[in-house]
């Protein structure tokens, strides 16, 4: 009671009418240094392009009257020619060079591949003895899986490839698309597969985003009441299963923006768009559509953790890089097998790809990184799934090895390239012979080649950012993927 009696109690008036006027003032100066900070990072914005701003008509949602892939890719035909008449037929000179995808004489405009694979696709077959359906990431396209269609085409398998809504015509799609607009096409693609096959069976292929979309497609069709047709297995590259914790409040930048008029908010990033089949450019949407996406299937998994399924669950195949910039790897262990029901036939199977270890020997590798990637290593076993890593780890150069659940070794007949520290998230569905992003003996390709543009100079000359330019985009073990996933969909 004293202290109080002294110091609060028997304070001056006028001190504390002075403190409030100094925090008054502070509160003032900060307010408006922010500000101007803010003012300041926004001038340092990359300028907003007609690709950014304009919205394309045609594009399918949920409330399309839309009941059918025909009628899908009829929609689709329209979109490709509202993004013919509003972007490059009115692309602003200050933005066309020869290496924009906007450009017409650009060599990174699509409609120089033939066919152009930013479009959905099916490859038929006289008589499939099965059909594949394959769904692409965020920002990507078809083309990331045209290399599987082509191969299990050949091989006898009638193949639907679909566009997503919001891809492969202009990043602004990705400002408002929703996962449910994705999700519907699944549904027509698989119901369309259905149809067509009868009984034989159907299998979905996923990369990046396409592997949650997968999932989500099963574990509904799960359900006991569902009419969809289950699929029969499940082939993952990269699977987008777990994204940042960061996640659920990028959103509220992008909402910032809408309020306070300010469209540059809406992206993560705004890069040049000299890819012909997959968005430079990011917007806030689409990462959040990831995350919500990944939300749902924990929350399907959920559910069938407390009501299981009468049905069987189709067995996974999934590969996926040990080090992944884009998504989750502890993710895909933790959120995607652990949490797999046993498969009837067969094991559910997860291949990890390692680093190089020729480069972990010279003591470059971050120690943060090979604390993580030990603890990966060592992935615990699982009844449910069989782990497999293929690594470099037991030799000493750079050819690999299989070990099967830590003990099993198996001697395989691939190496790492010279040069190469590990995979990526782009790479595992690339082969070292495509045109776009393969290696340098790869066939040439009708326009740009990203694949080895691993060039040198000075900082600041280049369109193309020097990390884009030495991320790895096609998988030395391509290969042996091929045959995994031909040797899995025939069994």
């Amino acid at each position: 009671m004293r202290f109080l009696d002294r110091y609060v109690v028997r304070a001056s008036w006028w001190s504390l009418k002075k403190i409030y006027r100094v925090l008054i003032l502070v509160s003032i100066g900060v307010f408006f240094i922010g500000i101007i900070a803010f003012s300041l990072y926004m001038r340092s914005l990359p300028s907003l392009s007609t690709w950014h701003t304009t919205l394309l008509e045609n594009e399918f949602t949920t409330k399309s009257k839309v009941d059918s892939i025909s009628e899908y890719m009829a929609l689709e035909k329209k979109l490709f020619k509202a993004l013919e008449n509003k972007i490059y037929n009115k692309t602003l000179p200050s933005e066309q060079n020869r290496v924009n995808r906007y450009t017409n004489e650009s060599i990174s405009n699509p409609s120089l591949w033939k066919p152009n694979w930013n479009k959905s696709f099916e490859l038929h077959v006289d008589k499939p003895k099965g059909a594949v359906l394959l769904l692409h990431g965020m920002s990507d396209s078809p083309y990331s899986l045209h290399t599987q269609a082509e191969y299990l085409h050949k091989n006898g398998f009638l193949v639907l490839g679909l566009r997503m809504p919001g891809h492969g015509t202009i990043p602004s799609g990705l400002r408002n698309m929703q996962w449910q607009d994705m999700a519907a096409v699944v549904e027509l693609g698989m119901k369309h597969l259905a149809d067509k096959l009868g009984t034989k069976p159907i299998h979905i292929m996923g990369y990046s985003t396409g592997a949650p979309l997968a999932l989500n497609y099963t574990l509904k069709a799960l359900k006991a009441k569902s009419t969809l047709r289950v699929p029969d297995s499940l082939v993952f590259y990269s699977p987008a299963i777990g994204v940042s914790a960061a996640a659920p409040f990028a959103v509220w930048q992008s909402r910032v923006g809408y309020v306070l008029g300010l469209p540059k908010l809406e992206w993560n990033s705004l890069l040049p768009e000299y890819d012909p089949f997959k968005y430079g450019s990011f917007a806030v949407n689409a990462g959040d559509q990831v995350y919500r996406l990944a939300k749902k299937v924990q929350k399907q998994f959920d559910s069938l953790e407390k009501h299981p399924s009468k049905k069987p669950f189709p067995t996974v195949l999934s590969f996926s890089s040990i080090v992944d910039s884009t998504v989750s790897v502890p993710a895909v262990i933790d959120n995607l097998f652990n949490r797999l029901p046993k498969a009837v036939k067969k094991k559910h199977t997860l291949v990890l790809f390692d680093i190089n270890h020729n480069f972990d020997r010279n003591n470059i590798v971050k120690a943060s990184v090979s604390e993580n990637l030990q603890h990966l290593r060592n992935t615990p076993i699982k009844e449910n799934y069989t782990f497999e890593l293929i690594s470099n780890i037991s030799t000493n150069d750079r050819s690999v090895k299989r070990i099967v659940n830590h003990t099993e070794v198996h001697t395989l007949p691939y190496e790492w390239s010279k040069g190469l520290y590990s995979l990526s998230h782009l790479a595992l569905p690339i082969s070292p012979n495509d045109p776009l992003y393969g290696n340098n003996n790869a066939p040439k390709s009708p326009g740009i080649q990203l694949g080895h543009l691993a060039i040198y100079g000075e900082t600041g000359v280049l369109q193309i950012s020097s990390a884009s330019l030495l991320r790895q985009r096609w998988n030395p073990f391509h290969g042996y993927i091929k045959g995994r996933v031909l040797a899995f969909l025939e069994n």
